[in-house]
């Protein structure tokens, strides 16, 4: 029974970033990852598609043919209504090339697929037929927090393709550690994720434009706020795409929601990953993000860059230890550089033993490599 994410969000959001990092970070972690590109007008992702749907439609071609007419928006949307139509094409890709692994959906950005037009939910809804576990995976700028109307509009397109799409649905903040680099934010990092209490947002909605102020706007904004905590489905989660705590918290979110971490229909898989997850390691309060990326980043990336100093040097010095015990061989040959080891260039104090050609290689137990 595989497992997979449908990623989905406005153009900006970080999406084809996240497939990317999302899939390094799995296979870190010793899951299978297929990434597959739904877009048809990304033609130069940052990782290797398992199936890309440009071989089946391409944007440029939809726009070039003068008896469809359509501009990039429409063509989007026509082209989401051509995998509809050739579903058969994506599911013999995804049995052929992607088998049982890990999959992520890296779809396209225009809003209007997972607001309103149906191709996008169809395909999804024949992907669950197929046996995939779905969770859909909201990408949204955290720059959206920094506008108050702009965090409302937010609040209603993630609301909208909830209940649109009408899956198992997870919305990420993304790009969290770049909060520092705006103007303050009037409250803490938890209530823009936990979505609660909307009506003290409304003072500084008014403060931003003098029209919010006024009568009609006014009584807007609030219906609006009571609109969304009524129904009271929007929350967010955080994502730092370079940082693997956050990506792991994510991570960890998502395996839940959608029952990675519990195993398959016939019993829990025990992996190292789903027991920790089960367990609640790898969690991050939004306060421990509200420290680490807005409240104390220098002090945080400070502590980080030591830390990594740190491990580089205590690496070195087991390496030297292995050498002064005769351990490792300078030969090609005999030298397996792997991943963990670090990379010795120029001068760096380390005093290699050189093995004489003609020496015998060591027996087993001797101490030899």
């Amino acid at each position: 029974m595989p497992f997979g994410q449908l990623v989905i969000g406005p153009p900006g959001a970080g999406k084809s970033t996240y497939c990317n990092g999302m899939q390094q970070f799995m296979g870190a972690i010793g899951r299978k990852c297929s990434v597959v590109n739904l877009d048809p007008a990304n033609d130069a992702t940052s990782y290797e598609a398992a199936v890309d749907v440009r071989e089946l439609v391409t944007l440029e071609g939809i726009m070039d043919d003068e008896e469809v007419g359509l501009g990039p928006n429409g063509g989007v949307l026509y082209a989401l209504e051509e995998v509809e139509q050739n579903f058969e094409w994506l599911e013999d890709r995804l049995r052929t090339r992607v088998g049982e692994d890990y999959v992520l959906f890296d779809c396209p950005g225009q809003v209007e697929l997972f607001t309103h037009h149906a191709s996008l939910r169809r395909v999804f809804a024949r992907l669950g037929k197929m046996g995939y576990r779905l969770v859909v995976v909201n990408l949204i700028d955290s720059y959206a927090l920094t506008l108050p109307s702009l965090y409302i509009s937010t609040l209603l397109l993630s609301l909208r393709s909830m209940l649109q799409l009408d899956m198992t649905h997870i919305n990420v903040l993304t790009k969290i550690d770049n909060l520092s680099k705006y103007p303050p934010l009037p409250f803490n990092l938890d209530f823009y994720t936990e979505v609660q209490d909307l009506s003290y947002l409304l003072p500084s909605l008014e403060a931003e434009s003098p029209m919010f102020g006024q009568d009609k706007f006014a009584a807007l904004n609030e219906a609006i706020v009571n609109l969304v905590e009524e129904y009271g489905l929007v929350g967010y989660e955080t994502l730092a795409v370079e940082d693997k705590k956050s990506m792991m918290s994510l991570l960890r979110t998502i395996d839940r929601a959608g029952g990675y971490a519990f195993g398959g229909a016939e019993g829990a898989n025990d992996s190292v990953w789903q027991v920790a997850v089960r367990e609640g390691m790898g969690t991050m309060d939004v306060r421990d993000v509200q420290e680490r990326w807005i409240d104390q980043k220098d002090e945080w990336d400070e502590r980080e860059r030591k830390e990594w100093e740190e491990e580089q040097k205590r690496r070195a010095e087991e390496w030297e230890r292995g050498v002064e015990e005769g351990g490792i061989r300078n030969d090609v040959d005999g030298l397996d550089m792997g991943d963990d080891l670090p990379r010795m260039t120029g001068d760096s104090g380390v005093k290699v033993r050189r093995r004489d050609k003609a020496e015998p290689e060591p027996e087993p137990g001797d101490g030899g490599s």
